[in-house]
């Protein structure tokens, strides 16, 4: 039988960028993927479609498995010869109960590997404006469970020593007990007024952050302002948070960005979004694959000794363009004597990926535009348009007046996806998405059609819509959107300065 192996992954504490390299790595290469609450969707997806995931979270009050079938799930899958990822929050060893089960494994004699992860006592409480030590404040630091009743002889923690230590106290679990904690401290000899900071979901877009004292927590009748899950810092340190809150401070922090275009497309749109603070959600409308039969590709190829013109008009069409090139066994040198124009800038970037650059970009990124720019140089030419399956004719239908030849040839097929993945409609049906872009008519027109006929007006209304052109804007109205925003320049980038712009009016 193939052996099996278990890694435990630390997903870090809630901002999917803070994975490893390593962490991302091992979750790609998962055959089974078993997680928890605490792990972004965005982390989830990046395992092989193929993957197994088995769900375990744990969150106060509810236990979808416990921990000793949890153990039993990763021997199971582990023995039955898989690649098994066990995904936890933060570092799998920082009270995440990793431990115990590398141990389980080990008596179960399954080999494991452990890939630490940003454990959040750390990651998140920087997020939140808030070091654990500091020059000026705090020369050491402690983690410790607050889970515990405080009042109970069997109690790990030790807060009458704990209320002596002069560094930062950094408490895992502790919400509910904060203010019996605050107590004990305060008798103990902690000053009344040391500063408490309580941090909700730090490093997500709806993290919360709290700051308040000792003594006011110990002194409170009512619940605490935050929910589990939670961290809480005490300690002077907390007073260095003013200047050092970066991330609230982001022009997109609490904003919540679908991205309807296409995965392939996505990447560095994802990138820029959470640069500005926005959590984003992939929700491609569109899929893309290379042309089922390259036979009409193949004969274009063949015969690039009689074009003049090769013309794109999207990324895609460069890169399934230049694949095929050398999945046929041919080099670029078959476009040696060949000028190349494309609709815009990301195209034109495809292009320089590969080494070639652009005769021709106009200065805006539309169809008609693009036939403006070549028609001055094209007078008796051949051109060969590769693009998708489908979409406008409206380049060909310009060029074919001034042109000799214009051909045009299916480089990939758009298909569209029929549903929105679980927990996206979750989103949006439940008003936690402010913006959704649309960055073509085909877009506008499958975001509208994947909607559920049950999806709420009120939250419908609330959306705000970004429009990469007038084109799409035009499509939007029809199918009854009126778009918030219309980016200037017409590319996904120029669609997030239109985004940026108007939540930069808004909090003016």
């Amino acid at each position: 039988m193939i052996q099996g192996i278990v890694y435990l992954v630390g997903a870090g504490p809630g901002d999917p960028g803070l994975i490893t390299r390593r962490g991302e790595s091992i979750i790609r290469r998962a055959e089974v993927l078993v997680y928890d609450h605490l792990v972004s969707q965005d982390l989830i997806r990046l395992a092989p479609t193929s993957a197994k995931r088995i769900y375990v979270g744990k969150s106060r009050g509810h236990h979808e498995m416990s921990q000793l079938e949890i153990n039993q799930v990763l021997c199971q899958e582990a023995l039955a010869g898989h690649f098994v990822v066990r995904l936890k929050g933060g570092d799998p060893y920082v009270f995440g109960r990793g431990a115990e089960e590398a141990e389980t494994l080990f008596h179960a004699g399954i080999p494991f590997r452990v890939v630490p992860g940003v454990t959040a006592g750390i990651g998140a409480l920087t997020y939140a404006g808030l070091p654990v030590t500091h020059r000026d404040y705090a020369s050491s630091v402690v983690f410790v469970t607050g889970h515990d009743d405080p009042d109970s002889p069997e109690c790990r923690a030790d807060w009458p020593l704990l209320a002596k230590f002069q560094g930062t106290i950094v408490v895992y679990m502790g919400v509910t007990r904060l203010p019996r904690i605050a107590q004990v401290l305060i008798q103990q000899g902690k000053k009344a007024n040391t500063p408490v900071a309580m941090v909700e979901r730090g490093s997500w877009t709806s993290q919360r952050v709290v700051v308040s004292s000792l003594k006011e927590i110990s002194e409170s009748c009512h619940p605490l302002p935050v929910k589990p899950p939670a961290l809480v810092m005490i300690g002077e340190v907390v007073r260095a948070r003013p200047s050092l809150d970066w991330w609230s401070k982001l022009p997109l922090h609490g904003q919540t960005v679908l991205v309807t275009r296409p995965e392939t497309d996505s990447r560095e749109s994802l990138e820029l979004l959470e640069e500005l603070g926005a959590e984003v959600l992939l929700a491609p409308t569109i899929s893309v694959r290379p042309a089922e039969d390259p036979a009409d590709l193949d004969q274009a190829l063949a015969a690039m000794d009689s074009y003049d013109w090769l013309v794109f008009t999207s990324a895609n069409g460069v890169r399934f363009f230049i694949e095929r090139i050398f999945q046929t066994g041919r080099d670029l040198r078959i476009l040696g004597h060949i000028r190349l124009a494309v609709i815009g800038p990301a195209t034109a970037l495809a292009l320089n990926q590969f080494g070639l650059n652009a005769d021709i970009v106009p200065a805006n990124y539309q169809s008609e535009d693009l036939a403006s720019a070549l028609a001055g140089h094209v007078q008796g030419k051949s051109i060969l348009l590769a693009r998708a399956d489908r979409g406008r004719s409206i380049l060909k239908d310009e060029l074919i007046k001034t042109a000799h030849k214009v051909e045009q040839v299916t480089v990939y097929h758009n298909s569209d996806v029929k549903e929105f993945q679980e927990d996206i409609l979750a989103s949006l049906m439940a008003g936690k998405v402010d913006w959704v872009t649309l960055t073509s008519s085909a877009n506008v027109r499958r975001f509208i059609s994947m909607l559920p006929g049950n999806f709420p007006a009120d939250v419908f209304k609330e959306l705000k819509f970004a429009s990469l052109s007038p084109i799409t804007s035009q499509a939007a109205r029809e199918v009854g959107i009126e778009p918030t925003v219309e980016a200037q320049n017409y590319h996904f980038a120029g669609l997030i300065q239109a985004i940026l712009q108007h939540s930069l009016n808004e909090k003016a």
